[in-house]
């Protein structure tokens, strides 16, 4: 083999390097908010994906940032919703359908949903933090006997800032349980306000036979974790997703570290019970 063709190979599994996806869609969710379909320009880039692992995602000549994978679209490409706040962000957002980006992952753990068939299942989470979360929701929905109930509660601080809303009938007619919440709500409002801890007293499920999935501001995550385990649930059965301060995805930089864990490799999803501790760390 040519010293060429080794060195493209061992490019192939690196997890350092980025590969060519194209994008496929591109969908303006709201104002600020874009969800894109991209595929491996070579199909030998793709790798499986488990609900609530991210992706590295590069843009040429500005920089790369961690998002979770929040679907598979019409073409089997992978969803990515993605917020513009910050330079990569914006250009991620402004990209369109046939542009190229670079890729690398997926990278850590996934939300342990089927530890938890046969249970009732709370799927909880604030602003963009459905994303990461709708994943499970899917899952649940393609294998909807294996679960008892289901309930989705979902809020954010006003209504065009909700994702996903016209997936939320579609949920409901599944037997899903939906309850959203606004923090402050406008005159085409008529829906829940308050924080989404809130909602918890509106779900219907046994709380000695539920697992929860949280994913949003940390603080949110705090409250409704706590709420959870005051209502009954068994601690170890709430799981949520931490990915502050990501940057290499595969524990170099040590820019993740939390306590002793690395969130890129040892998360982004844990039990609630390792790292309720650990949020008390403020967020850099």
């Amino acid at each position: 083999m040519a010293v060429g063709t080794e060195r493209a190979a061992a490019s192939a599994d690196d997890v350092w390097v980025p590969r060519p996806w194209v994008v496929r869609s591109a969908t303006r969710e709201i104002g600020d908010t874009v969800t894109l379909e991209i595929e491996p320009r070579d199909a030998s880039a793709a790798r499986p994906v488990a609900p609530g692992q991210f992706m590295m995602l590069y843009i040429f000549g500005v920089g790369e940032v961690p998002i979770s994978v929040s679907g598979t679209g019409p073409t089997s490409g992978l969803l990515h919703t993605v917020r513009d706040v910050g330079a990569v962000t914006h250009a991620l957002c402004n990209l369109g359908v046939g542009d190229v980006l670079g890729a690398r992952g997926p990278f850590g753990s996934a939300w342990p949903i089927d530890e938890h068939k046969g249970c009732d299942v709370v799927i909880a989470a604030g602003g963009i933090g459905l994303a990461p979360l709708r994943p499970v929701v899917r899952h649940v929905l393609e294998r909807r006997g294996e679960y008892d109930d289901v309930v989705v509660l979902y809020g954010s601080r006003q209504p065009d800032q909700l994702l996903y809303t016209p997936e939320f009938e579609r949920w409901r007619a599944a037997g899903i349980q939906v309850e959203v919440t606004v923090d402050h709500a406008d005159q085409t409002w008529d829906g829940h306000i308050g924080v989404v801890p809130t909602l918890v007293r509106h779900a219907r499920f046994q709380v000695d036979e539920a697992a929860a999935f949280l994913c949003g501001p940390e603080v949110m995550m705090r409250f409704m974790a706590q709420e959870l385990v005051d209502r009954g649930v068994v601690p170890e059965r709430i799981h949520l997703s931490l990915e502050r301060n990501m940057k290499c995805a595969v524990g170099m930089c040590g820019r993740c570290q939390l306590g002793p864990e690395f969130l890129c490799l040892d998360g982004p999803v844990f039990p609630w019970t390792r790292v309720e501790r650990l949020m008390a760390v403020p967020e850099l």
